[in-house]
């Protein structure tokens, strides 16, 4: 029989090469994004909880340089603003640890009471509330100010969970979709906010009801449709406005009708960062804090990092960011429920967003918005919020990790924590191993020759003079019974001789032998 020789295989052409090569790279990315289950061992939690901490601790090193020239100039002490967000720091990461700990599932309870009270408190804002550069977004609770918009955003995203949980079988239909989450629900949050003129904030607000509903899995044609109608909305808004046209036309490089500059902010900014070069010009040593840019402390603290730390400050604050985004998408793309999956979703959208457009206006990238960068920025409430909103997040984390890896305390916690959880897994493992290699035959034989000899050596019998009276049978059997040490429980390797009692646990020298 004459085989048939066999046709070589063709060796791949380079752009075949090349594009399978890129799609080993794109699997790659996603595969080292979404973490391929090594959440397991606490590294999302952790990533997550040491990145929050450190923008935390950045923000308020950043807000004590940035606020102390303004704080001598206004009579005041140069660690106010400091001490205020220190204090804020120190309640929102308490909250954080709680929330980290509670099922996330018992706070479907709250959603309803807390959209609610958002919406009391925005209204109250628009009777009672303080107006500050042409925002009326604040009410003042002692020496302190509160902004309830801040409130509304945790409020929505929680509101939005458990509803779209609640109709998950009807969200094909878009009266579903719309009713009641669209109207009335964030169309009401949205109403009040603009009412304030917090365009900024509104815009949040926005992109939270848009993640909630992608997450959610609502048709995409639907998010086209509420783009062409926001867009819309948007171009409304800014022809009737002149503030707010003035604005645009200042980012374009033009005049406004009056006269006035309303980029002035945004271009001592830039000035900021350039003159910070690589390495800054160093910490506390900003030019312009001093007056050139208003709010340094606030919106623009992200141009003050860029001065004094340099163009590496602003990268390790991108970074963090980034690792918190990542670590926050781990936990949304592992969630099977769906209020753990648009809750964890909008939290990470709202925080990630405000972020991007706060570096963007810094940068001259988009119109002046006045909106906080998160963790960093002055602000008791944005802080609060952000935190408490991160604490969530942790609690969904958390529950991925493996039983024996979940912080239980409110103090273990952290990279030391983290390492005695491991070194107590390794020595475990390694007991295991030990216990594995060693060879029961041997085990078995020596433990009962052992016995043999204790009970020999210990029995009193034995150390009796000649001549002595002999106790009887049973009275030698019951105290050789309780001077024998107990036996360790039988293993399958070295079974129970048949005909033997094992003896009560609560006294073993009632023991009975065989006759």
């Amino acid at each position: 029989m004459v085989s048939t020789p066999t046709r070589p295989a063709a060796a791949p052409s380079g752009g075949t090469a090349a594009a399978s090569r890129l799609r080993g790279w794109y699997r790659m990315f996603w595969s080292a994004l979404e973490g391929n289950g090594r959440s397991r061992n606490g590294s999302t939690y952790y990533l997550i909880l040491g990145s929050t901490l450190a923008l935390t601790a950045i923000g308020i090193m950043m807000v004590l340089s940035a606020s102390s020239v303004e704080s001598i100039a206004a009579g005041e002490s140069p660690y106010s603003a400091a001490l205020k967000q220190g204090l804020f720091a120190a309640i929102g990461v308490f909250v954080m640890f709680v929330l980290s700990r509670v099922n996330v599932v018992w706070l479907k309870r709250f959603a309803w009471p807390a959209i609610f009270l958002a919406i009391l408190l925005l209204g109250l804002v628009l009777l009672i509330g303080r107006s500050t550069l042409g925002n009326q977004n604040w009410i003042d609770v002692g020496p302190f100010t509160f902004q309830p918009s801040e409130a509304a955003k945790l409020a929505l995203a929680l509101w939005m969970a458990t509803v779209l949980n609640r109709k998950a079988a009807f969200l094909s239909q878009w009266r579903h979709v719309l009713v009641p989450v669209v109207f009335p629900g964030a169309a009401v949050v949205l109403g009040l906010i603009l009412a304030g003129n917090d365009l900024g904030t509104a815009m949040i607000i926005m992109i939270i009801m848009a993640a909630g509903l992608f997450f959610a899995g609502v048709r995409l044609y639907l998010f086209g449709i509420a783009g062409v109608a926001l867009a819309i909305g948007t171009a409304v808004l800014a022809v009737t406005s002149p503030n707010r046209m003035c604005r645009i036309l200042s980012w374009t490089g033009q005049t406004c009708s009056d006269g006035s500059d309303l980029n002035y902010q945004s271009t001592n900014g830039l000035y900021g960062l350039a003159s910070g070069g690589w390495f800054g010009v160093g910490l506390g040593q900003s030019r312009q804090k001093y007056s050139w840019i208003p709010e340094a402390h606030n919106d623009f603290i992200f141009a003050i990092i860029g001065e004094e730390l340099g163009l590496i400050g602003t990268i390790v604050v991108l970074i963090l960011f980034a690792v918190l985004g990542t670590a926050i998408y781990r936990v949304v793309v592992a969630q099977q429920d769906l209020f753990h999956r648009v809750l964890a979703g909008a939290i990470m959208v709202w925080l990630l967003g405000q972020a991007t457009v706060n570096m963007a206006v810094v940068t001259g990238l988009l119109p002046v918005i006045g909106l906080p960068l998160p963790f960093i920025s002055y602000g008791g409430s944005a802080l609060l919020m952000s935190l408490s909103a991160v604490g969530v997040v942790l609690s969904l984390a958390r529950a991925q990790m493996a039983p024996d890896m979940q912080p239980k305390g409110l103090l273990r916690f952290g990279p030391a924590g983290f390492t005695r959880i491991l070194r107590r897994k390794v020595v475990a493992r390694r007991d295991g191993e030990a216990t594995t290699a060693a060879p029961p035959a041997q085990a078995s034989t020596a433990r009962p020759a052992a016995s043999k000899a204790s009970a020999t050596k210990a029995s009193p019998a034995a150390r009796k003079p000649p001549g002595t009276k002999q106790a009887s049978t049973r009275q030698a059997a019951t105290r050789q019974a309780a001077a024998k040490p107990a036996s360790p429980a039988p293993t399958a390797s070295a079974p129970r001789p048949s005909g033997t009692r094992t003896p009560s646990p609560k006294n073993p020298a009632r023991k009975r032998t065989q006759t």
